[in-house]
């Protein structure tokens, strides 16, 4: 059911704590930890809490926890002082964007030129 733990979700095992990361930032809705192949030097994700498959399920669903995921990359870019550089806020969002977990997340990316990364 939608919004409920899916036991073959990494993410949802990542929240439940049965599989080890780099969390660093947990709020009641969300929970943040760096991407074990980051792709900018300030490479985080910004998962919530309940399953859902991706942004647009969420947002439609949840929308205060879609803001929720948001405003806390906000916060984590500013904790990871990315945040005056410029950084960015990506939802991939099905196979064809490269979704690869299909739990809805952000990817706050920073740290150094984005316009390399398209």
């Amino acid at each position: 059911m939608a919004g409920e733990p899916q036991a073959d979700c990494l993410f949802c095992k990542i929240v439940a704590g049965e599989v080890p990361a780099t969390i660093v930032r947990e709020t009641e809705t969300t929970v943040a930890f760096r991407d074990i192949n980051p792709q900018a030097p300030t490479h985080i994700l910004v998962i919530p809490k309940v399953h859902y498959a991706n942004a647009r399920e969420l947002a439609t669903a949840e929308p205060a926890i879609a803001g929720d995921v948001l405003r806390e990359a906000g916060e984590l870019a500013a904790e990871e002082k990315v945040d005056a550089t410029g950084y960015r806020i990506v939802f991939n969002t099905g196979p064809g964007a490269g979704q690869t977990i299909f739990h809805a997340h952000a990817h706050l990316l920073g740290g150094c030129d984005l316009q390399r990364l398209v």
